[in-house]
């Protein structure tokens, strides 16, 4: 047992390390909106799934030796598919094949066959872990949880690691090669066992009455509970992932910091239930009791950080409008995520234990019974990730979602009331008050849950009086919020996923940046921005009359739908100006897949500003994406993009031949053709009465844009040196921003690197 523990542990690790890199690698393929995730979160786990299914059938026919013989060769096979997985699916599937599939069912069909051996892999190794381990009916239930609860930890501590430490230190690459090596390492593990189980008989199989192996329930019922329970788990995670990635702002961190502390305390309650079931007469009370007790924590410690958010300590260190990627706002949501989630996935865990101790009767189906029990498990996670992150928080919110889980747990808690009722089981219903205490809880949470406007409008410090819009979906949540001190401006601050995005009026920089496109292209037909925020850059963007097109696209709906609210309670606002003019499209979509998808091209291409240290950053600021900007690109066209690190100017050089960083806001332009640029006339022209007049619509206290181009500018030639790109997709640095020196200020580090611009100043004005 001891190194089976160790194996199954090191096996865990490498799954989540490997479930992490592949979700990315995928991602790029089907996109980064939560339809795509969805996609590619179903294609894994219908792959656990079907290994799942074989490992149940293949289990009980094999001697213990021989399990554990497979069970070796199935950890090889994942470490093989683990070195050559970024052939396929990043190299042909997330490159290649980028654009080429719409269609969500091929789309699905591709991901599943790229995951399809390794997670089948994955399924089958529990079940055939179970039958080389039952040796006695005794211990079978307490080993069956052990090993599970070890493997547990091991992702937990897997998700954790990679996140934290390995992807952000090694790259996904680097990461996948740790991951291969544990597999490896859980293979070699195993089969040291093999000389003394070769020497050791089966142990018989007993015959078991029916009425005997379902006295706890049929198999078939507690998988129907297991499904149940793995729906409101999973649901919960990803309403903790919202909920806390809203006040600690989303990073690369976010994610697998809640995911490493759900799966490292479901862990320990697996370990620590395993030793009670030996002495457990009957089960079934424990399982209730736990899963119940589970969401009740949840929906308490949830309301708890609704209330407390806007008070001391919280307020003073996370509050909404506050910048929170330093280090005491990242260990207070760190330690956040800690009192969340650990208490309450804890106490889910411990019901796997419980389950195997109901249904592990008879050692002639140990591996069956298992390996069904898991398909359930999967099932029940899959319908979580995909019905809750695609139709519960699209049409609830995520109060809704809540009180839908509540209402679930409501019903699961009173249908053993009934069963034990009707079972006539020792003490009556009096013996059952935790059971009914519980099921009161889950019925009252239905109604003291607050509406999604409240929860909202609350987490995101709206002051009483003030004015708001805001909205959720699927793909997020956006919420524009005026100050009500400001009237005379209605200065308001643009929130999206917890970001502060921008303000209406909107903020001199975002103009600017997308004014700079137009005014340095000759003839700027037709322009794209990718990311719309709060719209200021495309405000920028419909500068030049020139212009006959501007098409802007948004990963978060909820953006677009909350500057409709806001030009619907502002007609006067830019934002309503910019919305009714005939020349300019909000769609809702991947940019970047967008890019891929199509063959449009145009004079100019501009990105919204996205802070670096957002998770999924690193997609928008990476050489592949940039190669595709390139692509779209028509003769002279420019691509234009803020400059927050020395990495991003490096890899945006090395991609496009021409280019040019203006300071001291850091602006670089980049084309496959000489770009015609003037410091000089760039600065007259944003001198310019007219250019003035549009900016000063977008923001009335704007004097001068001038100013925040006027520095140094510096320019590149096919014939400067450039070093080699240092932002990829796979090694996305400035994403994982606690791993590497961070530098927001560019300045060029040796003379062949870039030629300096003769120096230009700004003007009064005139064009």
């Amino acid at each position: 047992m001891p190194r089976l523990m160790l194996a199954f542990f090191c096996s865990g690790f490498a799954a989540l390390l490997c479930q992490i890199v592949w979700q990315r690698m995928l991602g790029i393929f089907a996109g980064s909106d939560t339809i795509s995730a969805a996609l590619v979160v179903g294609a894994f786990l219908a792959g656990l799934g079907l290994g799942s299914i074989i490992g149940a059938k293949l289990a009980d026919r094999f001697s213990p030796a021989r399990a554990l013989g497979g069970f070796a060769l199935a950890e090889a096979g994942i470490a093989l598919c683990a070195l050559v997985s970024k052939p396929f699916l990043y190299d042909w599937l997330a490159l290649d094949m980028a654009g080429a599939v719409d269609n969500p069912v091929a789309i699905f069909a591709l991901c599943f066959v790229g995951l399809v051996l390794p997670t089948t892999l994955m399924g089958a190794s529990l079940p055939l872990l179970a039958r080389a381990v039952a040796t006695s009916l005794d211990t079978v239930a307490e080993r069956v949880a052990l090993l599970y609860g070890l493997n547990t930890l091991g992702a937990g501590l897997g998700a954790l690691a990679g996140g934290w430490l390995l992807v952000g230190t090694l790259g996904f690459v680097g990461a996948l090669m740790v991951a291969a090596g544990l597999n490896l390492t859980a293979a070699i593990l195993s089969l040291t066992l093999l000389p003394a189980m070769g020497r050791a008989a089966p142990p018989p199989a007993r015959a078991v009455a029916p009425a005997e192996a379902a006295r706890f329930g049929s198999l078939p019922l507690w998988c129907l509970l297991v499904l149940l329970s793995g729906y409101v788990i999973v649901a919960l995670e990803i309403l903790w992932v919202r909920l806390l990635g809203q006040v600690g702002q989303y990073h690369a961190y976010l994610f697998p910091t809640v995911l490493g502390v759900f799966l490292l305390a479901d862990g320990i309650g697996m370990a620590v239930a395993a030793r009670m079931v030996r002495r457990m007469a009957d089960p079934r009370p424990a399982f209730f009791i736990t899963q119940g007790a589970g969401f009740v924590l949840a929906s308490v410690l949830i309301g708890a950080l609704w209330l407390a958010l806007p008070y001391p300590p919280l307020s003073d260190i996370l509050a909404v409008d506050d910048w929170r990627f330093t280090l005491a706002p990242m260990l207070a949501s760190t330690g956040l995520i800690i009192l969340l989630v650990a208490p309450p996935a804890f106490l889910i865990g411990m019901t796997f234990p419980f389950v195997q101790r109901a249904v592990q009767q008879d050692l002639a189906s140990v591996g069956a019974r298992v390996g069904w029990v898991q398909l359930a498990n999967i099932a029940g996670n899959a319908a979580g990730s995909i019905l809750t992150g695609l139709v519960t928080l699209h049409l609830l919110g995520s109060m809704g979602t809540l009180a839908l889980l509540a209402a679930l747990s409501a019903a699961l808690m009173l249908f053993w009331l009934w069963q034990a009722h009707g079972e006539r089981l020792a003490g009556g219903l009096r013996a059952r008050r935790p059971e009914m205490a519980l099921a009161a809880a889950c019925a009252a949470a239905v109604l003291v849950i607050p509406s999604n406007d409240s929860f909202w409008r609350r987490m995101h410090g709206q002051a009483l009086g003030s004015f708001a819009a805001w909205s959720e979906d699927r793909s997020g949540v956006a919420f524009y919020r005026e100050a009500p001190a400001d009237p005379e401006h209605d200065r308001g601050r643009f929130f999206i996923m917890g970001h502060s995005q921008g303000m209406v009026p909107f903020l001199p920089v975002h103009i600017l940046l997308g004014a700079i496109g137009p005014l340095v292209h000759p003839n700027p037909e037709k322009v794209l921005a990718i990311g719309v925020g709060s719209s200021g850059t495309p405000w920028g963007a419909v500068i030049s009359s020139q212009t006959k097109e501007m098409r802007a696209v948004e990963l978060i709906k909820p953006v677009l739908d909350t500057l409709q609210g806001i030009a619907a309670a502002r007609p006067d606002s830019p934002v309503a100006a910019l919305l009714s003019d005939p020349r300019v499209r909000f769609e809702y979509g991947d940019g970047r897949r967008m890019l891929a998808r199509e063959e449009t091209r145009y004079d100019v291409i501009e990105a919204d500003a996205v802070l670096p240290q957002t998770s999924h950053s690193g997609l928008l600021y990476s050489a592949e994406f940039l190669e595709q900007v390139r692509a779209r690109l028509a003769k002279g066209g420019l691509y234009v993009q803020w400059a927050p690190t020395a990495r991003v100017v490096e890899t945006f050089v090395s991609v496009f031949p021409h280019a040019v960083l203006l300071q001291p806001f850091p602006v670089l332009i980049g084309s496959n053709d000489p770009i015609p640029f003037d410091h000089a006339r760039l600065l007259a022209r944003l001198a310019d009465p007219a250019v003035l007049a549009h900016a000063r619509r977008g923001n009335p206290a704007i004097t001068s844009l001038a100013q925040e181009v006027a520095g140094p500018a510096y320019a590149w030639t096919p014939r400067t040196e450039r070093d080699p790109a240092p932002l990829t997709d796979m090694f996305p640095r400035d994403e994982f921003f606690a791993n590497h020196e961070y530098l927001y200020r560019w300045q060029p580090r040796t003379p062949r690197q870039a030629q300096p611009l003769p120096p230009a100043r700004v003007v009064a004005g005139g064009p």
